[in-house]
């Protein structure tokens, strides 16, 4: 996070409430980073619009730059934009589709997560970061390089949010339910299961001072624990992260990322490897 020297924001109008404004001030206060202003509109006219805003967050002390820009839909104006830029950081304010819409259309904001190269913070409330709690999300039942890569991204971004915001930083792992055909012994029992999860933690923990009553390890799916876990932590942000396959032109999201985002009564902060950054990258610069 603090490595991030330019952070894209993408600019609502139509919206009183800029919450993602008030996020990226939050973020560029500590990192200085430059914000570069987007609204994604191909009829109307937002030039006054972003003129003030400019001049409104330059006489506070901001960097800032403005664009009003539109591609073939918001998620690729949005990437082309943070492409162009080399904006290390998306920031959007998510507006949940109706399940009818959602049924039968892939929602713009999933779109964003699976092909934006870079990270992308959804902002879903107006809670305040300052003294609240950040709930990192990582799946050690996957303990590959990539996976490993990922969730140490996952565990540093939740500490440094912690950091700049004075919170406190909880982890999350959920573990399936025990197996008795399970070849392994370990997937037999619950509390071998449990054991064998919170041994993967053993590493970040020691790295980012996550003690055991701040690492929470549990039964039950994914979709279903995060939620409920940032819903009782009452998290500000929950930072989880995704394996993509880079053999495929859609480069598809591990779906949990989705599925949680209406659900989750948090921000949420989504992160990919780096192989899966590059590819992305690479199918940007394709089209």
């Amino acid at each position: 996070m603090q490595a991030i020297r330019s952070i894209l924001v993408v600019m609502e109008p139509a919206h009183a409430e800029d919450l993602a404004l008030r996020r990226a001030k939050l973020i560029a206060g500590v990192t200085q980073s430059h914000l570069h202003l987007l609204v994604c509109d191909k009829k109307a006219d937002h030039q006054t619009y972003l003129n003030d805003l400019s001049t409104l967050l330059s006489s506070e002390g901001y960097s800032v730059s403005t664009q009003q820009a539109w591609q073939e839909n918001p998620h690729q104006t949005i990437i082309k934009a943070q492409q162009a830029e080399g904006c290390g950081l998306v920031i959007k304010q998510h507006f949940p589709d109706n399940p009818l819409k959602r049924a039968l259309l892939t929602p713009d904001d999933w779109k964003l997560l699976r092909y934006c190269p870079a990270p992308v913070l959804m902002v879903k409330t107006d809670t305040p970061w300052n003294q609240g709690v950040i709930l990192a999300a990582v799946d050690v039942g996957n303990s590959d390089a990539e996976h490993r890569t990922l969730h140490s991204s996952i565990v540093s971004h939740g500490f440094e949010i912690a950091g700049l915001a004075k919170a406190q930083l909880h982890v999350i792992s959920a573990h399936p339910s025990p197996m008795l055909s399970a070849a392994d012994p370990t997937f037999q029992l619950s509390e071998t299961i449990e054991a064998r999860y919170r041994a993967q933690c053993k590493a970040f923990q020691e790295e980012y001072g996550v003690d055991n009553e701040h690492l929470h390890i549990s039964e039950g799916p994914a979709d279903v624990l995060i939620p409920q876990t940032a819903r009782d932590l009452n998290a500000s942000v929950t930072v989880i992260g995704t394996v993509a396959r880079t053999g495929f032109s859609g480069a598809l999201i591990g779906n949990t990322a989705e599925v949680i985002l209406d659900s989750l009564e948090s921000d949420v902060l989504v992160l990919k490897p780096n192989d899966i950054i590059s590819h992305l990258e690479n199918l940007v610069a394709q089209r």
